[in-house]
């Protein structure tokens, strides 16, 4: 067998493919030499990527060998997902592996937007010794809003509940009796209600064609103008030209973004100027901790799914032919 790997892997990973005695090629930069990836997929059974690689039809030709692609992370739109399940091209994801750390990631982000910790402490190193501006507001009782309640949304929402914010969200796809609204007590809402009533938004759902500027001007306009959208989920979700213009005429309160619609950013894009604005590097399931597991874990189940072993982090999609 042989497994190329297109991106960031951590070691461990690459262990459990090698130690099957496959061979492995390794490289995180491969994904942008297209034409060093075109050689080595020619004679692949598997290619493991992240977000940067195009699962695309130009890609799936390079191999006729090609039978499983592992995706390092759960996102799924830079793999056509049709195209594979017509090939008969089974897509393995890390199922829940990174959720825990996104989650940690929001309620950081909530924390970094209340309480100006570092600002304060550079501040105090400059000489300063200002109370007055670092008083900070505390995230008890105030409202945080889900958009989006599956597995990460509801990690994030067991969190939030321990510090003591109210929390309502929206997901066409859960009902009143499962288990996030059951057991972990997020109020089920309308889209609009999550909107106009929460401190703090955060989104968890996929970018999709449905989703695609979900959030634009006139949704921000019906957020309170305090109001901190936090993005994890997918760059694409929000307009970001809006969003700019919110930020920039203080219609909403802030925003942290650890995804963009192209990524890295421009040197002069207009978000990296907005003082109320936090952007990451695309980190917020990037933990030592998960990554470990998500290496681990879609290794494993790849080399399940060659060996003939059907695998739970499967991606199901009807064939079309």
């Amino acid at each position: 067998m042989k497994i190329v790997i297109t991106e960031l892997n951590w070691p461990i990973g690459i262990e459990r493919l090698r130690e099957r005695g496959w061979e492995v090629v390794y490289d995180p930069d491969l994904w942008h030499n297209r034409v060093r990836l075109k050689e080595e997929l020619a004679l692949a059974d598997a290619v493991i990527v992240r977000n940067q690689t195009r699962v695309d039809a130009n890609l799936l030709a390079w191999s006729d060998r090609l039978k499983v692609v592992g995706r390092l992370g759960v996102g799924l739109d830079n793999i056509d997902l049709q195209r594979t399940a017509d090939s008969g091209i089974k897509v393995i994801y890390g199922k829940n592996a990174n959720a825990t750390s996104v989650a940690e990631y929001v309620i950081a982000g909530i924390f970094a937007c209340s309480r100006l910790l570092k600002e304060a402490a550079s501040d105090v190193k400059s000489g300063k010794w200002n109370r007055i501006k670092y008083t900070g507001t505390e995230v008890f009782g105030k409202t945080l809003g889900l958009i989006g309640l599956g597995e990460i949304g509801h990690r994030v929402a067991a969190r939030a509940k321990a510090l003591g914010l109210h929390i309502i969200g929206h997901d066409p796809f859960v009902s009143p009796y499962d288990y996030p609204v059951m057991e972990t007590g997020i109020e089920l809402a309308s889209y609009e209600r999550v909107i106009a009533e929460s401190d703090y938004i955060s989104l968890h759902i996929p970018l999709t064609a449905s989703t695609r500027d979900l959030i634009h001007l006139e949704t921000m306009k019906s957020m309170k103008n305090t109001a901190i959208l936090i993005n994890s989920a997918r760059g694409g979700i929000i307009h970001e030209a809006d969003l700019n213009l919110a930020l920039e005429q203080r219609i909403i309160g802030g925003a942290v973004l650890d995804v963009l619609g192209g990524e890295p950013p421009a040197a002069d894009h207009p978000l990296l100027m907005r003082e109320n604005c936090l952007i990451t590097p695309h980190i917020a399931g990037l933990t030592e901790e998960s990554q470990i597991r998500t290496s681990e874990m879609v290794s494993n189940e790849v080399a399940s799914e060659l060996e003939g072993r059907p695998s739970l982090c499967r991606v199901h999609v009807n064939r079309t032919q």
